[in-house]
């Protein structure tokens, strides 16, 4: 598979168009044949009463790894958007830094289907604490060869 954007780049055009991004705390970390890794930095402020991290915090997480990973694949195509995302919370993450791994599901020519798998305190190997299935509309001109 060819990247059709860096880490670098991305993480440019998140702090540069997605200033949210930086707020809470989200970084691209790496890109792979088989999908991204996103990290969400732990901060206090993502706590909701009982010491867990929020659900907003984790979406936001999740559709961010799956713009990465549409990106990725069809390259900065600003106007890609996400059209469905749904999430089932599976355990309580711990306070920590949140990891999302996604991968691409279907890639087509109008939409990108994904899942991200969500896990607490940067460790991959445990069990998740929830799982996203998310579906991105990209706008026909990114499908088009340059005329």
């Amino acid at each position: 598979m060819i990247q059709k954007i860096s880490v670098a780049q991305f993480n440019q055009l998140s702090e540069e168009q997605m200033p949210f991004a930086k707020a809470m705390g989200l970084e691209l970390e790496e890109i792979t044949d088989s999908g991204v890794l996103m990290r969400a930095h732990y901060s206090e402020q993502f706590l909701r009463p009982g010491g867990t991290i929020s659900g907003p915090i984790m979406m936001a997480l999740a559709d961010a790894a799956m713009y990465a990973l549409v990106l990725s694949r069809i390259g900065p195509v600003e106007l890609a958007v996400t059209t469905n995302l749904s999430i089932n919370f599976l355990r309580k993450p711990l306070p920590g830094d949140v990891l999302a791994e996604a991968r691409m599901l279907k890639l087509g020519k109008r939409l990108a289907v994904g899942e991200v798998s969500l896990y607490s305190d940067g460790k991959i190997n445990s069990d998740p604490v929830a799982h996203v299935t998310a579906t991105y509309s990209i706008p026909p001109q990114s499908s088009e060869a340059p005329k």
